[in-house]
């Protein structure tokens, strides 16, 4: 299994927006090949391979692959710090993710007015953008594990999305496209055809240069990052791996 870049509640707030998510992934420097499931009474981490395969914390407890693994006292001080600071962690994260979502609704309303959409047209993208607004945020909030967002299930959210807008944009700009060209304004006309050509490779680019503005967002996160790395050292499973739930270089 491939490592898991900006690992833990980071990735799973941010997966959604698929190459953001990847290009903004350096920012912390991290990588983990766990899956992370934030329960109410344990942190469970888990992967296919290799061993351990799975790791339970819960308030200074470690247990591997189902053993119980003993600890030094200082040991589970750390463990239980590193769960405090996960759990503080997700809010965090995931006020970054609204925030990207925010600036998905602003890039598409200015999307709006860049193509001289008509009125109706206009409201009803913003109503629409709306809606799978409001659905994404809700999923956000609800969701605790990054097996929410496996494999391509955040592609296959952009392209409902896209499917859902695209067709209104497209009809919109032929309109403008037929009304020039019976004025006698072939160039227009041309021009609008290509911009509707265009759009699906042109749009999600500007739409992911615009939500580069998180970056310092993510940034302020990665010092919460490094100290989980920290507090992690040093830790070993019950067959006597090191823990290394989260790595980060430089």
């Amino acid at each position: 299994m491939s490592p898991r870049r900006l690992p833990f509640v980071l990735a799973l707030v941010l997966a959604s927006f698929g190459a953001l998510a990847q290009d903004l992934a350096t920012t912390c420097h991290a990588t983990s090949s766990y899956d992370l499931t934030l329960a109410p009474d344990r942190l469970l981490f888990d992967r296919p391979q290799p061993s351990p395969r799975q790791v339970e914390l819960h308030d200074g407890t470690l247990r591997t692959d189902g053993a119980p693994v003993s600890l030094r006292p200082d040991e589970q001080d750390r463990l239980a710090l590193f769960e405090r600071e996960l759990r503080a962690l997700a809010p965090r994260a995931k006020a970054v993710a609204s925030n990207g979502v925010d600036l998905l609704v602003a890039g598409m309303h200015d999307e709006g007015a860049r193509l001289s959409l008509s009125p109706d047209t206009r409201a009803e993208l913003d109503r629409r953008v709306a809606a799978r607004a409001a659905e994404l945020k809700q999923r956000l909030a609800a969701s605790n594990s990054t097996h929410d967002w496996q494999g391509n299930l955040a592609d296959q959210y952009a392209n409902q999305i896209a499917a859902d807008l695209m067709p209104l944009l497209a009809n919109d700009l032929g309109q403008q496209a037929m009304n020039a060209a019976m004025t006698g304004d072939l160039q227009a006309a041309a021009n609008l055809r290509d911009t509707a050509s265009d759009l699906a490779t042109q749009l999600r680019p500007r739409l992911e240069q615009r939500m580069q503005a998180l970056e310092p967002q993510i940034r302020a996160l990665c010092p919460s990052v490094q100290r989980l790395a920290e507090l992690q050292q040093g830790i070993r499973a019950s067959g006597g791996q090191p823990l290394d739930l989260l790595q980060v270089g430089q």
